[in-house]
């Protein structure tokens, strides 16, 4: 289990993380999401023992992480800027992670090498970013990490490539019940594969719990009729007739509600987590606004 207890982080006058706590289960694929600037990457650094907190706890397995080798050998990351000696091929960096990480797996090593089919020995700067991707997920995997950390993992790769690398890290989840923290702003794709989402605000925690929990507290109406009186309406919109409220509340209680009213036609729908992210951050001043042009 990853935590982050009561983290603040300061860059002189500047403060990226503000008493940020969040809790990642073991063996959980957890989305990371915020808007840009929420601090989602510096929180991060601290997961991956990069920066030292001004306070609080950053642990795993109720273990500090920063400076702990034997911890940050059990952890692999892929930074949304992918970093590789200059010089280096595949070939080099393969060599170069066996020395660090003792699970290296030479086995998945060439197993994967038929999913990845990159170049051995050519220098990792001449590829495009989506190869430089490929190359980072194809090196971290064999870590065999306990825990793997992704910034904006799939960014610059094809769809076809996208599916095979999550299909790949959602088999190593069940398999050896790996922990995956992956921070995105695709929320789409975030939702098909996460069980656990936080959402991130101005360096502080808004909202963390299960995707299930997420979307069974916070529910999408449509109706021709009267609003019920007592909803927690946390938006509304109109065309025609045809109401649509984003609700706070259960489907089955909400639903009751808006039924006991009669009206001429209701339907209570799930959010998506997009929808969840936009209307959560919305009650925060982050709502979308309308400027005439």
């Amino acid at each position: 289990m990853l935590e982050m207890q009561h983290v603040t982080k300061r860059f002189g006058t500047f403060t990226a993380l503000n008493d940020l706590t969040m809790t990642v289960p073991r063996g959980c694929v957890y989305g990371l999401v915020g808007p840009n600037g929420a601090g989602k990457t510096t929180a991060i650094r601290h997961l991956t023992g990069v920066y030292r907190q001004d306070s609080g706890l950053v642990s795993m397995e109720g273990v500090p992480i920063y400076e702990n080798e034997a911890l940050k050998s059990r952890i692999g990351f892929i930074p949304d800027e992918i970093f590789f000696f200059p010089s280096a091929s595949v070939s080099d960096m393969r060599t170069f992670y066996k020395g660090m990480y003792p699970h290296f797996d030479d086995d998945l090593y060439h197993r994967l090498r038929e999913v990845f089919q990159l170049p051995e020995n050519g220098p990792i700067r001449r590829f495009s970013k989506g190869m430089q991707k490929q190359a980072a997920f194809h090196l971290a995997m064999c870590l065999r990490p306990d825990v793997l950390i992704l910034d904006e993992p799939v960014d610059g790769l094809d769809p076809v490539m996208r599916r095979q690398v999550w299909s790949i890290l959602l088999s190593d989840v069940a398999s050896r019940e790996a922990t995956v923290l992956v921070s995105s702003h695709n929320l789409r794709e975030l939702e098909d594969i996460c069980d656990h989402v936080g959402i991130m605000d101005k360096g502080a925690m808004l909202l963390e719990r299960s995707l299930a929990d997420m979307q069974g507290s916070t529910v999408k109406v449509q109706l021709v009729g009267d609003v019920p009186e007592g909803l927690n309406v946390l938006h509304e919109s109109q065309s025609g007739r045809l109401r649509t409220l984003v609700v706070r509340g259960s489907a089955k209680e909400v639903g009751e509600r808006v039924e006991a009213m009669n009206p001429a036609y209701f339907d209570v729908l799930p959010l998506s987590l997009e929808e969840i992210f936009i209307y959560e951050l919305g009650g925060v001043d982050y709502a979308i606004k309308e400027i005439v042009l």
